[in-house]
């Protein structure tokens, strides 16, 4: 037995080149499949759901159904996120997103098969609705623990960098979410699409999951965390820990979190059944999503590296003022008849705006907690500000759009006003890689 123990390698080993390799893959790479499947969904919403599930007199009464049956995923969110959080505070990162992954891909997969309203009646909706609660549920388990898996395995001076990883899954997730649709939209009629076409794309992510859990079961946790379960030290109910001694950074990072998550669900989801409405076209919204999102592969690591660089506040408040003001450029354009400029502000609103906020949000939300409580910590604040804010974005918008007689300045005045309130945030959050670096300058002068 004393050679065994001799033999083995300690815990807490650092982390092998190749292994801090394949921990960036599994985050990059699961975070993509994962967000395929969410996503997916939001595109449906807006351009298939309202007809083939919510079915009624009313287009608007279709469409708001739709788009509520979208918020259902966020509002199970930060359920998810308690979950995975206690268990992964407690077992470790790892498990919990071998498990995140799985659940998402099976909810996907079924919703592909889910017969419509023509065929089983509201009994489609009740089926659409419970997996899109499952998806919610999936969705809350894997940022946190995708986001910590990265972080924790970089060098203090490239979390942002690391961190961006999971980051870069979102813009991927959706690439392929919007470019499945394009391609099957464009190999078959609008009868086909309306009929069996928008099935495709859930039905393939059961190649993708199988594809991410490979990945991911050959990475293990970090040795920050493996250090912490081996000396007994892991807190038994993390969440009353967070609620009792770190509610400030938990309400930092939901507050951060609202605006950036409320501009991408407009642009991305609300904006496709929007341009279908005003200029009758189904395809310009979702290629300029598909154009940015692509963009998004190169912007997310930059905004992140960049904030290693100068820190996480100045590029972040960088990104909420733009968001503030972006919004308005946005409807303002879209109010001519003219789609011709619509990837580059597309271009500007989500990868400027957005991902200045979005690629250092790993990092910094890691940065907020303790190891023995982060994954509770970042999961809490990340899912309960994309309730607040993504979740019933595109609701939210139908809704002020009514309210302001078909024009779309009581959306705009909302996204500035939740811009200002994120932006208080970022002012208030703690920033370890700032004070680095002005502690590096000022040794250097």
């Amino acid at each position: 037995m004393t050679t065994a123990l001799l033999e083995r390698p300690p815990v807490a080993a650092p982390a092998k080149p190749h292994e801090k390799r394949r921990v960036l893959l599994a985050a990059f790479s699961g975070t993509t499949i994962e967000w395929y499947d969410f996503y997916l969904y939001g595109t449906a919403a807006a351009l298939i759901f309202n007809v083939q599930f919510f079915p009624s007199d009313s287009a608007f009464a279709s469409t708001i159904a739709s788009y509520a049956s979208l918020g259902v995923g966020f509002l199970a969110r930060p359920l998810g996120g308690v979950i995975a959080g206690h268990l992964g505070d407690r077992i470790g990162r790892k498990s919990l997103l071998v498990a995140s992954l799985l659940l998402m891909g099976v909810a996907s997969f079924l919703i592909g098969l889910v017969p419509n309203y023509a065929a089983i009646g509201w009994w489609a909706a009740l089926a659409l609705v419970l997996l899109r609660l499952v998806q919610g549920l999936a969705a809350g388990a894997e940022w946190g623990g995708s986001a910590l898996l990265s972080v924790e395995h970089a060098p203090s001076h490239r979390r942002g960098l690391f961190g961006s990883f999971t980051q870069i899954g979102s813009a991927a997730g959706m690439l392929l979410a919007t470019g499945a649709f394009v391609i099957v939209q464009a190999l078959t009629t609008d009868e086909q699409f309306q009929a069996f076409g928008w099935r495709i794309p859930f039905l393939l992510s059961a190649v993708l999951v199988a594809i991410g859990l490979w990945i991911r079961l050959g990475v293990r946790d970090a040795p920050e965390f493996l250090e912490l379960k081996e000396s007994g030290r892991t807190e038994r109910t993390p969440v009353r820990v967070i609620l009792a001694r770190h509610w400030r950074p938990l309400l930092v990072t939901i507050a951060q979190r609202i605006a950036q998550n409320s501009i991408y669900f407009l642009i991305t989801v609300y904006v496709l059944g929007y341009l279908v409405d005003t200029h009758g076209d189904r395809e310009a919204g979702v290629q300029a999503v598909m154009i940015a999102s692509a963009v998004g592969l190169v912007t997310t690591p930059f905004w992140a590296w960049l904030s290693d660089r100068v820190g996480r506040r100045s590029v972040t408040a960088f990104g909420f003022v733009m968001i503030g003001v972006f919004v308005w450029l946005f409807f303002g354009y879209l109010s001519g008849e003219s789609l011709a400029l619509l990837p580059l502000l597309m271009i500007l609103g989500m990868n400027v705006a957005h991902d200045a906020v979005y690629g250092p949000q790993a990092a910094w939300f890691a940065e907020q907690f303790p190891v023995e409580v982060r994954y509770s910590g970042v999961s809490l604040g990340y899912q309960l500000g994309s309730v607040i804010g993504g979740g019933i974005m595109p609701m939210v918008a139908a809704l002020l759009l009514q309210l302001g007689g078909g024009a779309p300045w009581l959306i705009c005045a909302y996204v500035t006003g939740i811009a200002v309130i994120s932006l208080i945030a970022t002012l208030a959050a703690r920033d370890p890689r700032g004070a680095a670096v002005r502690a590096a300058r000022a040794s250097q002068q």
